[in-house]
């Protein structure tokens, strides 16, 4: 099953977070990666650099708290543009439809209204791009929960297990509602489900350590499991019951849907994304372990669905290491494909350079991350030249 014209998906991304954070004056301020990147006012150089890398899929996230304005009010003035271009191009958007952000009358992810009003936006999109193919609903949900819910760190800024487990229940039924609303709309989309790949390794035989590894590589799982309608394990589930998600809220997500038919398991990986748990409950980055193939086959074995790998970059490293981390990264996906697992697509993101990944946007510096395939000012990275080779070499029928 091929969902791309192409039999592989060859990808980049613009990186579009936007959620509230603390500013250096104290304040909470929104965090536009969009405004910071100059993309308001490069998008057209942003797009003709896509084309110019031989790239003809793009994971693209419209600024949803500018677009949607309040109940059915919406401006697509600057969407309108943008998505004119892309299609004029042949670009073929994977449109991210929220990122870590909603418009700020809503009440943040722990708003009950929210899954509706958002299933509403999905759908008026839809039908105002009828030709938009594939979508990410909500991206990286359980993520997003964790540090809008957990950390402290975005938007509601809570620091308790109920306010995850609620920021996390109301973003997969947002995603779920969406789904349904678009393919109202286009019977035959796709959904690329981007989510972070993880896993917890043990530093210790210790009995606390050993548990809390265990409980870490099960919650990691929650968000999929909840969307796709696996049945989590029964600790799980108790958590679940105790942070407030009552049998008939569990059983809903839970029942079957026909749509989730028409949903790629995408799953993004960078170094932080292996850990590891010390005594005393510390969990520290591990870099990468087991790498990217191994814990995707951890996902595919649990759903059995199509993948992608749908983000990675180099974050952590310097900017002479990127073109070793890409051709990591991408020969774990084409070995997966020797193999005959499904994965339809590879993505290295984002297309230019990031601010402030380093601490997750948690610290309001205006640092500058060496992460894309162009700096700030389009010039190209030595792993946009990398990339460049690595597609002309590997596109072809048979990838």
């Amino acid at each position: 099953m091929d969902p791309f014209p192409e039999s592989f998906a060859f990808a980049t991304g613009i990186e579009c977070s936007a959620p509230l954070v603390l500013g250096r004056d104290g304040r909470v301020t929104r965090f536009d990666q969009l405004e910071r990147g100059f993309h308001y006012r490069r998008w057209e150089d942003d797009l003709a650099l896509v084309v110019d890398l031989g790239i003809r899929v793009l994971r693209y996230g419209p600024p949803y708290h500018r677009i949607h304005l309040g109940p059915d009010r919406y401006d697509w003035s600057f969407t309108d543009r943008v998505f004119g271009r892309m299609r004029a191009l042949g670009i073929e958007p994977i449109v991210d439809l929220c990122h870590f952000a909603v418009p700020d009358w809503i009440d943040g992810f722990q708003d009950p209204r929210w899954p509706e009003l958002f299933a509403s936006y999905a759908g008026a999109f839809a039908r105002r791009y009828p030709w938009v193919r594939f979508y990410t609903p909500v991206n990286e949900m359980f993520v997003c929960a964790k540090l809008s819910g957990l950390l402290g760190v975005w938007n509601e800024r809570l620091r308790t297990e109920r306010g995850f487990v609620t920021a996390m229940c109301h973003e997969v039924a947002a995603d779920l509602a969406a789904v349904r609303a678009i393919l109202r709309e286009r019977p035959d989309a796709w959904f690329v489900q981007s989510e972070s790949a993880e896993y917890f390794h043990e530093a210790s035989r210790d009995a606390e350590c050993r548990r809390l590894a265990d409980f870490e590589n099960q919650r990691r799982f929650l968000s999929l499991d909840l969307l796709l309608g696996h049945p989590v394990r029964d600790d799980m589930r108790a958590f679940l019951r105790h942070e407030g998600i009552t049998d008939d809220e569990y059983q809903s997500f839970m029942a079957h849907r026909p749509e989730r038919s028409r949903i790629i398991v995408g799953l993004d990986f960078y170094r932080r994304n292996e850990q590891v748990v010390t005594q005393g409950g510390r969990i520290e980055s591990s870099g990468d372990i087991f790498g990217w193939a191994i814990i995707a086959g951890q996902y595919h074995e649990r759903y059995g669905r199509p993948m992608m790998h749908t983000e990675t970059n180099n974050i952590g490293g310097g900017e002479a290491d990127a073109p070793g981390w890409l051709w990591r990264q991408f020969l774990n996906v084409w070995r997966m494909r020797e193999t005959g697992m499904p994965v339809v697509g590879f993505t290295w993101y984002s297309l230019i350079d990031q601010l402030d990944w380093d601490t997750a946007m948690a610290e309001d510096r205006g640092m500058v991350n060496p992460v894309g395939l162009f700096d700030l000012d389009r010039r190209e990275r030595p792993v946009g030249r990398t990339y460049r080779d690595l597609i002309r070499e590997y596109r072809s029928p048979q990838m």
